[in-house]
């Protein structure tokens, strides 16, 4: 196949990214033009196709999976006007562990329970794998040989994210390590009293966009945490 002139690459690949119905890798792309396009060139490709929809209500966006056309936030309130919903919720107990495994991956879940102080129930994990979040990569050498559980690719689509790295730090964040000692919290994570007891609270968190109900905790009993093995994600 002969090399495409760049506006005539750009012209394919804005109607391959269009017409995607999830983000397109690199490699996918290529194969659009019989590998005629190096890597290098169509990531200049796409920058300049970046730039063409600059300022517009739709920009084209690199996530973990590969690159789509989404609509930008300060649109998104006028959109969603068209098919209002109420926000379905998650707990406060999913979203602590939906970040502890985020921020300390890969963990196990006596790990989690280590970090939280109460107990993880499996209706949780079993939640966060359902949405395809979170995944086990592996078994930590330990006794019973605990899952391993860390984030999946789609968790960083849906976040709107390329890789973990852009997930949010401490900076200027309305909660602390002080709540959950050793770990680094999502914005997504206001800060809320435990109870004394150490019981669960059942009230759920409003503001994170997912569309499972809440939940409480079962008093499984916690793992005893083995030997740290984390490796960087």
């Amino acid at each position: 196949m002969d090399v495409p002139s760049s506006q005539e690459a750009k012209r394919i690949l804005e109607a391959a990214l269009l017409c995607a119905h999830q983000p397109v890798s690199v490699r996918d792309m290529r194969q659009l033009f019989d590998g005629a396009l190096s890597t290098d060139a169509l990531l200049a490709v796409l920058a300049g196709l970046q730039a063409d929809w600059a300022g517009r209500g739709v920009e084209l966006q690199e996530v973990a999976s590969g690159w789509r056309f989404q609509t930008r936030a300060d649109v998104q309130a006028h959109l969603d006007r068209l098919h209002p919903e109420k926000p379905p919720k998650y707990s406060r107990a999913t979203l602590e562990t939906l970040a502890i495994i985020a921020y300390k991956q890969p963990v196990t879940r006596g790990d989690i329970e280590d970090i939280r102080g109460v107990t993880v129930s499996a209706h949780i994990i079993k939640q966060l794998e359902d949405r395809g979040w979170i995944e086990v990569i592996g078994h930590r050498e330990a006794p019973g040989r605990p899952a391993l559980f860390a984030t999946t690719r789609h968790f960083l689509d849906d976040l709107g994210l390329a890789s973990l790295a852009q997930l949010p730090t401490l900076d200027g964040l309305p909660v602390g390590q002080g709540e959950l000692p050793g770990l680094e919290l999502p914005v997504d994570l206001a800060p809320e009293p435990e109870p004394e007891s150490g019981a669960e609270p059942e009230a759920p968190v409003d503001d994170f966009p997912v569309d499972a109900a809440p939940d409480a905790e079962d008093g499984a009993a916690p793992e005893s945490r083995a030997e740290e093995a984390r490796s960087a994600p």
